[in-house]
């Protein structure tokens, strides 16, 4: 698959502060209230194209992970949209070996961390099933877990935090590499041929990545949209688990759009415009990996907009800059 002659783009370290972004502006719903309620009510600012069979694409992480998204809040929201009623949770095999690696594996950690209430989907269970990359450089096409493609619409709930090898996690690393099955799809994101497992990274990761997610987002069209949570943000992936590194950022909300470059790029937004003593962990983490290059590639993709209007959701929808919405941090403390 890997291309020798195609060379990555450069700048994933730099942050490109908003006044230097041009195009035209999404918009990025905003709450501060991280609960059920607070999930449910960006949700529904979203939801409109959520039709049909739905999947939620959700990291259920490694055994007893202590970070990842609270099951009573993914409970909630399923429950109580009738959208979801019958929508399942999908994921797809890990690439490394751990508790994800097998389905056998996957099911049972599944069951390990709770998430028992509705149908879970590990969706290359039984095969893959390959989808055109339009415009893609690295790759042509993506391959993805099977069942993918019997679903109608995709609610992508994802924990935002740090990632070891991408520099942050969000809707683009939730679906650009939760989305490609266990053993083809990752090795084409992850290694060239004939080389180490890990072999690729930096700015050509963060851009096979990113062509990972366009296979994903242009099969499901307007019936896809997005959800971050911005809580327990560890630098390390929720595929690290108990072994994450331990969380010093604070808690900041929950973010969404329709637009995944869009909800992204707010994230990564309100991470930078925190005080140093609070945000320098995550800094460092996306800056050392490049992961700057998710966001670029993603507007140079036509994926989204890096620009967008932040609607305040605790103050009568008032449109709200970075600063205001991470404005009196509190410091994390565990277990809150």
């Amino acid at each position: 698959m890997p291309n020798e002659k195609i060379t990555a783009g450069k700048g994933g370290e730099r942050y490109v502060p908003y006044e230097e972004r041009t195009g035209n502006e999404s918009v990025v719903y905003f709450t501060r209230d991280l609960s059920e309620a607070g999930l449910r009510k960006v949700y529904e600012k979203v939801n409109g194209m959520m039709k049909g069979k739905v999947a939620v694409k959700l990291h259920t992480g490694e055994q007893h992970g202590p970070n990842i998204i609270p099951r009573n809040w993914v409970k909630e929201l399923i429950e109580s949209e009738p959208e979801l009623k019958d929508a399942s949770i999908v994921e797809t095999n890990t690439y490394y070996e751990g508790d994800r690696y097998t389905t056998e594996q996957h099911l049972e950690t599944i069951k390990v961390n709770g998430w028992t209430f509705c149908p879970v989907d590990i969706m290359d269970a039984e095969g893959t099933v390959k989808l055109p990359i339009k415009g893609g450089k690295w790759m042509k096409e993506m391959c993805h877990g099977k069942t993918m493609v019997d679903y109608d619409s995709m609610l992508v709930l994802t924990h935002f935090k740090g990632h070891t090898m991408g520099g942050f996690g969000g809707s683009n690393k939730n679906i650009g590499i939760g989305c490609a099955d266990g053993r083809i799809g990752k090795k084409w994101i992850h290694a060239r041929e004939g080389e180490d497992m890990w072999s690729i990274d930096m700015e050509e990761l963060m851009e096979r990545i990113t062509e990972s997610t366009k296979a994903t987002i242009d099969f499901f069209g307007k019936n896809i949209t997005y959800v971050n949570v911005m809580r327990n943000m560890s630098v390390s992936c929720d595929c690290e688990g108990i072994h994450a590194m331990p969380v010093v950022t604070p808690n900041v909300g929950i973010l969404a759009s329709t637009d995944i470059l869009a909800v992204d790029q707010a994230c990564v937004d309100l991470i930078y415009a925190m005080r140093p003593d609070e945000n320098h962990d995550m800094v460092e983490r996306i800056e050392t990996r490049h992961g700057h290059r998710q966001l670029s590639y993603m507007k140079e993709m036509g994926m989204g907009n890096d620009r967008y209007i932040l609607i305040d959701l605790d103050n009568d929808e008032k449109h709200i800059d970075q600063k205001t919405a991470v404005a009196d941090l509190k410091p994390f403390v565990k277990g809150e």
